[in-house]
This record gives C-alpha cells, sequence and structure tokens, in this order.
C-alpha cells in the first residue's frame, strides 16, 4: 500500500450531537433505534397479509413456475443457474423463490412477509452504514425511515416477483459495509470478500451494477480516501488517502464483474424478445423526462403505479427541454456547493445508480418504473436529510424544532405507504388503479381483461380487450387468441373480423394457415359453409400439414357424403398432431365409410392417449353437430 501520510480520525463529539442521556451507551442507543425502525416498517407494511398474488409477473415467478414451485431441489438449483427464463439471469432470486415455495407452498402470505422482512433489514443495514460511515445518528436514522416507509418503494416490497429487488440491494448495502471493513486496513482478502458479496449481488438482480462508481463516491463522502481531508469517525482509526488513479484502479476487478453481469443480461433479454426498438430521441428524452418525474415522486408520491405506460414519439419537445433545463439547474446548484460533499455525493448517486434502468436501452413497455427508485432515492434522501440539518446547524435552529416535522413526514409516508399496499390487493384491484392514475395503458387494458374472462365475465372483457386493442394493435398470434375467446363465447361475427385483421397481420405462411383454419371454424358456427370451405383449403395451400384444416376440410368432405376424403384428411391430420378428439372425429369418418374395425381401434387408440375421455367425447359430439353431420 501507499506510504502517504495518513489524515488523522476525528472524535465522534465532533461530528455528530452526543448520544441521548436517556442511553448508556451508544451501542444501545444504535440498537434501540434500530428496533424502532423495524416495528414502525412492520407496523406500516403489515397490511401485506391479505394480498394475493397478482398476474403481473407472479404466475410467471412463482404460481405457474414448475421448477419454483418444485421447491429448492438439486433439478431447481441447475435450471436456476442456467436458466434465462423471465429474460433475466438472477440464480439467486429464482432460489428464493424456490425456498419460499418449500416453506409456505403457494400462501401468498409467506411470500409477501418475506418480502416484508428484508426490507426491514435493508433500512437497518443502511442506517448501520451511514451511522459508521459519517458518525451522525439522527441524520442516518432519518434517511433510513425515508427508505423504509416511502409509498415509492410499496412496488418493491409488496410484488412477490420482485424480491430480486429488495433481495440484491441487502448484498449492495452489505458489499458497502464490507468495503468499509476493507478501508480500514487494505488487504487482497478484504477486498474479496468485497468482490464476492458483490457477485452475489448480480446474481439477484444486475440493477447493482453501479456499485464500482458508488463506492468511487463514498471515497469521496464519507470516507474522504479521494483528495484527502479528515476521515469519518466508523472508520476505526485512520484512512489512507489515495489519488483518484488508485481508487479508479482498485475498483477494476469490480467492474469487471459489473461487465460480465452486463453481458449475461443482454444476452438474457434478447433471448426473452425484451429489447423494444425506440429511436435514440425518443429514448434520451423519455430518460430526461423521467429522471424529473422520479424527482417529483419523491417529493410528492401520487398517482403511483407499477407501469407507466411509455409515451414513444408523443412525449411533447416542450417537456424534454424544460427537464433538461431542471436537471441542469440542479446539477449546477450541486456544483456550486461541492465543497459540502454530501451534495454531489448523494446528487450523482441518484443520477447514477438510475443510468442501467432509465431506458437509454429501453428494456419491457415502461416509461419508468417505482421499483427502479429502490437504490436511487437514497442519494436524494441524504442530500435533503444533510442539506436540511447543515442549514439548521448554521442557523442555530434547535434540533426539536427539525424533530417533530421529520416525525410528522415520516409518519405521512407511513400512511401513504399502508393505502398503497392495498392496490396490492389482488390482480383486479390492481389493474384497476393502475388505470385510474395512467393514460392509454394498453398493457393495463389487455391484463385487466384476461382476469375478467378467467373470472367468466365476459362481456366486460371484451370490451377491455377492444380498448387494448384501440391504444396499440395485437401481434397476429394474440388477435388469434382475442379472436377465439369472441368465437368459443358467441361473438362470432366479431370473431371473424378479428380473424381476419390477424390474418393481415400474419408474419408467414404457417401463421396465415392457422388463422385461415379458424376463420373456416367461425364460418362453419355462423352456417357459410362455402366460405368455410374456402378458408380451410387457402389454409392448406399455405401449410398442407395444418392439422386444423386438415380435419376441417374432412369433416366438410364427410357432411358431403365423401366419407373416403373425409377419412384421408383427418388420418393426415392424426399424423401430424394426434389428440383424443381427433381420433374419435376420424372413428366416425371410418364407421361412416363402413370401415368398422378400424373405427373401433380409432375409438380405443383416443381413450388410451386421453386424460378424459368423457369431455372428448362431449367434444367430438360437438363438433360433429357444428359441422351439421349426424353422429352414427
Amino acid at each position: 500500500m501507499s506510504s502517504t501520510a495518513t489524515a488523522p480520525a476525528i472524535q465522534p463529539s465532533v461530528v455528530s450531537t452526543p448520544p441521548s442521556r436517556l442511553f448508556l451507551s451508544r451501542e444501545k442507543q444504535s440498537t434501540v433505534l434500530c428496533l424502532l425502525l423495524a416495528v414502525l416498517t412492520l407496523a406500516f407494511y403489515n397490511p401485506v397479509v391479505h394480498n394475493d398474488f397478482t398476474n403481473f409477473d407472479d404466475n410467471f415467478y412463482i404460481t405457474d413456475n414448475a421448477h419454483v414451485r418444485a421447491g429448492l431441489t438439486w433439478q431447481t438449483v441447475k435450471w436456476a443457474f442456467t436458466s434465462f427464463e423471465a429474460a433475466n439471469w438472477h440464480p439467486l432470486t429464482w432460489l428464493s423463490h424456490a425456498l419460499d415455495c418449500q416453506l409456505f407452498k403457494l400462501n401468498p402470505v409467506g411470500h409477501h412477509y418475506v418480502n416484508v422482512l428484508l426490507h426491514v433489514v435493508n433500512a437497518i443495514l443502511l442506517f448501520l452504514l451511514l451511522q459508521s460511515a459519517t458518525g451522525f445518528t439522527w441524520r442516518s436514522l432519518t434517511v433510513a425511515a425515508l427508505f423504509a416507509l416511502h409509498p415509492v418503494n410499496v412496488e418493491s416490497v409488496a410484488w412477490a416477483a420482485e424480491r430480486k429487488n429488495i433481495l440484491s440491494m441487502l448484498f449492495f448495502l452489505v458489499a458497502l459495509h464490507a468495503y468499509g471493513w476493507y478501508i480500514r486496513r487494505e488487504s487482497v482478502k478484504r477486498y474479496a470478500v468485497v468482490a464476492a458479496v458483490f457477485a452475489l449481488g448480480l446474481m439477484a438482480k444486475p440493477e447493482i451494477i453501479t456499485l464500482p462508481f458508488v463506492l468511487l463516491l463514498w471515497d469521496c463522502w464519507p470516507l474522504r480516501r479521494m483528495g484527502g481531508g479528515v476521515s469519518a469517525e466508523g472508520t476505526s482509526g485512520e484512512v489512507t488517502p489515495r489519488s483518484l488513479t488508485f481508487l479508479c484502479l482498485e475498483k477494476m476487478p469490480l467492474l469487471l464483474l459489473s461487465a460480465g453481469s452486463a453481458v449475461i443480461t443482454w444476452l438474457a433479454q434478447r433471448s426473452g424478445n425484451a429489447f423494444r426498438g425506440a429511436s435514440l430521441r425518443v429514448r434520451v428524452g423519455n430518460a430526461v423526462v423521467a429522471y424529473v418525474r422520479y424527482i417529483g415522486k419523491a417529493i410528492w408520491p401520487s398517482r403511483l403505479a407499477a407501469l407507466y405506460p411509455h409515451p414513444g414519439s408523443l412525449l411533447p419537445n416542450w417537456e424534454i427541454i424544460v427537464s433538461a433545463g431542471v436537471l441542469l439547474l440542479l446539477t449546477a446548484l450541486v456544483l456550486i456547493g461541492r465543497n459540502r460533499r454530501f451534495l454531489p455525493v448523494g446528487w450523482f448517486w441518484f443520477l447514477g445508480t438510475l443510468v442501467p434502468v432509465i431506458g437509454l436501452v429501453q428494456v419491457g413497455v415502461q416509461a419508468m418504473a417505482d421499483r427502479y427508485a429502490y437504490i436511487s432515492y437514497i442519494g436524494l434522501f441524504i442530500c435533503v436529510v444533510w442539506g436540511l440539518a447543515e442549514i439548521a446547524q448554521a442557523r442555530m435552529i434547535p434540533a426539536l424544532w427539525l424533530a417533530a416535522p421529520t416525525i410528522v413526514v415520516v409518519l405521512t409516508m407511513g400512511a401513504i405507504t399502508t393505502h398503497q399496499i392495498a392496490y396490492w390487493h389482488d390482480s383486479e384491484t390492481f389493474w384497476r388503479h393502475i388505470l385510474s392514475v395512467t393514460e392509454l395503458n394498453y398493457t393495463g387494458h389487455d391484463a385487466l381483461a384476461r382476469i375478467l374472462a378467467k373470472d367468466g365475465r365476459i362481456e366486460e372483457a371484451i370490451a377491455e380487450f377492444n380498448v387494448a386493442e384501440s391504444l396499440h394493435a395485437y401481434a397476429s398470434a394474440d388477435m388469434v387468441e382475442l379472436a377465439i375467446f369472441e368465437q368459443t363465447h358467441g361473438h362470432v361475427k366479431e370473431s371473424i373480423e378479428q380473424y381476419t385483421r390477424a390474418l393481415d397481420a400474419a408474419p408467414d405462411s404457417k401463421t396465415r394457415a392457422v388463422v385461415l383454419s379458424r376463420l373456416g371454424s367461425a364460418f362453419i358456427q355462423l352456417g357459410d359453409i362455402g366460405r368455410a370451405r374456402k378458408s380451410y383449403a387457402y389454409a392448406l395451400s399455405e401449410n398442407p400439414d395444418n392439422s386444423s384444416a386438415l380435419v376441417g376440410s374432412g369433416l366438410l368432405a364427410e357432411r358431403d357424403g365423401d366419407a373416403g376424403l373425409a377419412v384421408t384428411q383427418i388420418s393426415h391430420a392424426m399424423r401430424v398432431e394426434a389428440t383424443d378428439v381427433g381420433y374419435l372425429l376420424l372413428g366416425q369418418a371410418l364407421r361412416r365409410a363402413g370401415r368398422l374395425s378400424e373405427a373401433d381401434a380409432a375409438n380405443t387408440h383416443a381413450q388410451q392417449i386421453s386424460q378424459d375421455f368423457s369431455k372428448a367425447q362431449q367434444s367430438a359430439a360437438k363438433i360433429l353437430t357444428s359441422a351439421g353431420i349426424n353422429q352414427e
């Protein structure tokens, strides 16, 4: 290590207010404050016990994920480390969900409360980190309390699938603690601990990829390794000032971990088709506006939503210009006050930790997300809390005058948090709230429609599907899914219109064959046999092996009395895709053709491969009736 002279450590009495006389020691005071922080957080977050899972990724991450539901098995561990499922690589997150399933099965209370407990631990770690690094107890407690109870963080805690956010934050904070331990006596072994904890955090969620840059800010303040000056109380003795070059080189192994995580994340998201092709102007414009909106929601947390739709090219230029002006003005003010190092550190913490998720590389359909502020808001809280405390100290304002409004703000935030948790009660409540506070939300209307459809509220579901489609054209496959839903529930004419739009949007011949075959079934249901026959013929010209078109054309041949052609077509379909219903239809055609032994064999095979033979028989009878074929 360098032989540069070290700066003397400042005693606690210089940098902070002495502990309250009510406590026998600083350690006991810290213990009591940690307990207070835990109790407050648990009290305001306790309503999560009434919440169910939602269909906003909880199904992909937990309820419908066979690997996770299996619990902690060797097969699950292997899958977790090799899977790009959900367009992410986060093995520790998968394993934490699997452990929950092993402990609580699919009882949502257990899953939600583990999130709350992790959030409590994060708040305590943040308090202890700031207290040890700065020597200020009450300022550190205030920052931690704002972090614990700010309503924007509800999304990270009340959303079961967002375990990755709070889990990665846990490792992020532990890495910062380990870094403080490392600088007290620099060694390869201690540095390796920092790197190992960081690696674990990246395996929970790659959003903490900016940790090496946060450590550089931490070197500037409160550790003061950069540029000399006095060391903080929590560094246990002396801290060796280092040059900027040394500090940057020191972070290189961590930067390599960040680079590796970035590559893996890019591969995972590309495999899941998560990237969106917005222009650079649109991405930069939205990023600038999003920064200002994050600041606004930190100050006034209203109209919070789990999904803020991306405006695309609809974002007005004036809003981009004004937002850029606000960011430049705030940055200038921070630089003017740079002698108070907590200002640039807190501000650039906020700006820098948002870079991976601000949308410069657009992933998903959101313009911004509350969960992305989980780490970033800490920087803003530091600026505000330390800034107000410095102003009060300069003007000799008594501490009690600050304590009262601080308590009011923290408790108000807690009350709003409890109110916000209620919106996560169930999927319908969740999406209806999102639609009430956002506009042009295609994803919200589509998700609500699927919930209503699952609940059998058909007319409401179709109305929501239509609103979603008016906001954003469905892909051809989604149009077919919607048309099938309409057709199944008696909206046959509407389904034909939807199939027609799907046909126009079909990307290839196989997709066109699927749409045409479904169109044929809709025409049969409507009684238009001529157009049904043409639809099946066009489908087979696009893809001669389309099983639906083969069966459909076979049934029409049987209806016309050509049992031989019917057997040929349906037999071909069963060679392509064997189903119990298909073999029952084949048996009917064979019987009509007089091939009774073969008909019996087809029926026997249908029974052998069927999971519910009675249901298969009912389906086959319904299809034959719809096609106008008398059953033998």
